[in-house]
C-alpha cells in the first residue's frame, strides 16, 4: 500500500531582516535533511511537493537530489500566514502559537485562523494526492499546517498537543484511506 509522507523542514538560519518565507536552512538543517534523504523509508518515492517558501524548498530539493526525483511545488502547502507580526522573538512566537491553537476560530494578532490554514492544507493536500497514482509521496512543508493536518486525518480537534517536539520531523500514512501509520518522527538525530 503507498505511504504519504509529510515532513517539516529541519532548522533554519533566523534572520529578523528577512520575512520568514524567505529564511533558509542553517547547516544543522541542511545535515539533518541530507541524513534523512539517504534513509531507507523513502526509496519507494516516486513524488516529492513543496511548499513556497525557501526553507522548505531547499529541504525538498536535498531529499529530490538523492533520490533523483525532481520538486513540484504548492504555495497552498505554506505555513500559516504569520505576516501580521513578521518576526517574534522565540517566547513572544511560542505564546502566539500557543493561542493559535488554543482558539483556532480566532485570529492570534492578525495571524491566520488555524481553522483557516487547516483547511487550506487539507484541501492542497487531498487535490495533489488525487493526481498522485503510483509510489509513495512526500509533502515538504511546515510544523505548524503539519499539526493542522495530522489533527484533520486523526479526526481530532486542533491542539497544539499534536505538534511535532523541534523542527525536522515527519508523519506517515497510508493510501487511499489515510490511516495514519505512525505520528511524528524525527527526521535525523539532532
Amino acid at each position: 500500500m503507498p505511504t504519504a509522507f509529510f515532513i517539516t523542514h529541519p532548522e533554519v538560519s533566523v534572520d529578523p531582516a528577512l520575512p520568514v518565507p524567505a529564511w533558509r536552512l542553517s547547516d544543522r538543517g541542511v545535515t539533518r535533511m541530507r541524513a534523512f534523504a539517504g534513509s531507507a523509508v523513502l526509496s519507494g518515492l516516486t513524488s516529492i511537493w513543496s511548499s513556497s517558501e525557501a526553507k522548505a524548498i531547499e529541504a525538498a530539493g536535498l531529499l529530490a537530489a538523492g533520490l533523483g526525483l525532481s520538486v513540484q511545488v504548492d504555495e497552498q502547502l505554506g505555513e500559516n500566514d504569520r505576516s501580521a507580526t513578521g518576526f517574534l522573538p522565540p517566547a513572544d512566537f511560542e505564546r502566539v502559537a500557543d493561542s493559535f491553537f488554543a482558539n483556532p476560530h480566532e485570529s492570534a494578532r492578525g495571524w491566520e485562523r488555524a481553522v483557516d490554514a487547516q483547511e487550506r492544507v487539507v484541501r492542497a493536500v487531498f487535490r495533489i494526492l488525487g493526481t498522485h497514482h503510483d509510489g509513495d509521496i512526500a509533502f515538504i512543508a511546515h510544523g505548524g499546517v503539519g499539526t493542522l493536518l495530522l489533527c484533520k486525518l486523526l479526526d481530532a480537534p486542533i491542539s497544539r498537543s499534536h505538534d511535532q517536539p523541534f523542527q525536522g520531523h515527519f508523519f506517515t500514512f497510508e493510501l487511499p484511506d489515510y490511516k495514519i501509520i505512525h505520528e511524528w518522527q524525527p527526521i535525523a538525530d539532532r
